[in-house]
């Protein structure tokens, strides 16, 4: 409690403003999710989500944590509970794109099913996949934290690099999805309109600590960004193409009604004659 270190009088006198900004984060994170997890429950289906959108947001989520979980220095910050929220609400969506596939009940109906739908198997292996790398990191870091101490650093840096990557692309599965499906199906718009600009903020924030040299920090939520806001736009397209279709036929079905009921009125006022 008295010791001299500098980490030591920080804890001591927390800075409130940063401590206010990574609450604000953290309940930015959840609050993006809850969209997702909400159209989900309400449809009953997760017809939609890309497998592998689903995969490399979870692989990615797990290979952040145990990162952080292996650098000392970084377990002490507010980032290991923001990525931890992060990936709960991510780890919640493959639960959830697991209970609520559509499957058919029998093979007929499974064959006339959309041959653009990812199959039952391929569902499961995202869970599979997604189980098995979480055991393998988790041994991983026990054994370079208390084996293998002089090499952790060199596993954390691979871990984050993972990260990094899967991060970086796994929007990509999801707009090729949704473009084959020409429908967002049960992809959360509100979720992407919180996320889109929060990547951007996040990385001006970012750019704002780090400079210009931190291009490989902040340049990551740059891409993400820009690839979440063409899903975005794409969704939005979507969905005010189905509604001006709704309304198109909406009107049809108004004017047919009309014209039907002077049709039958015809004869009546013909007779009367």
């Amino acid at each position: 409690m008295y010791s001299d270190d500098p980490r030591c009088t920080e804890l001591a006198y927390p800075d409130l403003v940063n401590f206010g900004v990574s609450v604000f984060i953290v309940l930015g994170i959840l609050v993006s999710y809850l969209p997702q997890h909400y159209k989900i429950i309400s449809r009953r289906s997760s017809r939609g989500l890309s497998p592998m959108f689903v995969l490399l947001g979870t692989v990615s989520g797990t290979a952040s944590i145990a990162n952080i979980l292996t650098l000392p220095e970084s377990t002490r910050d507010m980032g290991c509970l923001q990525i931890g929220v992060q990936w709960s609400c991510f780890f919640f969506i493959m639960l959830l794109f697991l209970i609520f596939f559509p499957r058919g009940s029998s093979p007929a109906i499974e064959e006339e099913q959309d041959t653009d739908m990812p199959t039952w198997k391929e569902a499961v292996l995202v869970l599979g996949v997604s189980l098995a790398f979480f055991v393998v990191a988790f041994i991983g870091s026990v054994v370079f934290v208390y084996a293998l101490p002089s090499h952790v650093r060199g596993w954390a840096n691979f871990l984050g690099l993972l990260a990094t990557v899967l991060a970086a692309i796994q929007y990509i599965p999801q707009i090729l999805m949704t473009w084959r499906l020409q429908e967002t199906g049960s992809l959360s718009i509100p979720m992407m309109c919180i996320q889109t600009p929060g990547s951007f903020v996040f990385a001006a924030s970012l750019y704002a600590r780090l400079g210009p040299g931190g291009w490989s920090a902040w340049g990551l939520f740059i891409f993400t960004g820009i690839l979440q806001g063409f899903l975005l736009a794409m969704g939005l397209s979507f969905v005010l193409r189905d509604r001006k279709k709704q309304r198109d036929q909406q009107l049809a079905d108004a004017d047919g009604s009309g014209v039907a009921g002077d049709s039958e009125r015809a004869p009546l006022l013909h007779g009367e004659r």
